[in-house]
């Protein structure tokens, strides 16, 4: 059996590629698929498909109806959803592709330090198993495979 995960987060660091990392170190038969990790072709895709635009708003709107669809072909393909919520970034868009896992059905697996642990009570209790660590996610992932 192999599955698809979609990686949920901000696209600042690189929790992703520990991720994948530590997948692979671990032989999980795991493809994994998430938002577009180049901030600028994702903040100016809607020009780029659609040519210049008036002003930064309509700049980027065009570009989230491009990014959304993109996120929603990949979240429903995907088997499960990984949301990491860090302490660094604003997580806005976590929150959103995490609750969009929850509406779709997905089994969610959230990350979030013991400090968020009252910010995002609610979420926490929505999603299938809430951690602290990349590494308790990884545990979770591999007990999957058991």
């Amino acid at each position: 059996m192999k599955l698809t995960v979609y990686l949920a987060g901000e696209i600042h660091s690189s929790w992703r590629e520990e991720i994948k990392q530590k997948a692979a170190a671990l032989q999980l038969p795991i493809d994994f698929v998430g938002p577009m990790e180049n901030h600028d072709r994702s903040d100016y895709i809607g020009e780029e498909i659609l040519g210049k635009q008036p002003s930064a708003i309509f700049r980027d709107a065009a570009a989230s109806s491009f990014n959304n669809l993109r996120t929603e072909v990949l979240m429903q393909k995907a088997d499960l959803v990984i949301a990491l919520f860090g302490e660094k970034y604003k997580q806005w868009n976590t929150a959103m592709d995490a609750s969009a896992a929850i509406t779709l059905d997905k089994p969610l697996i959230l990350i979030r330090p013991e400090s968020l642990h009252h910010p995002l009570k609610e979420l926490s209790r929505k999603a299938n198993v809430t951690v602290e660590t990349v590494d308790q996610a990884m545990k979770t992932l591999a007990y999957i495979f058991d």
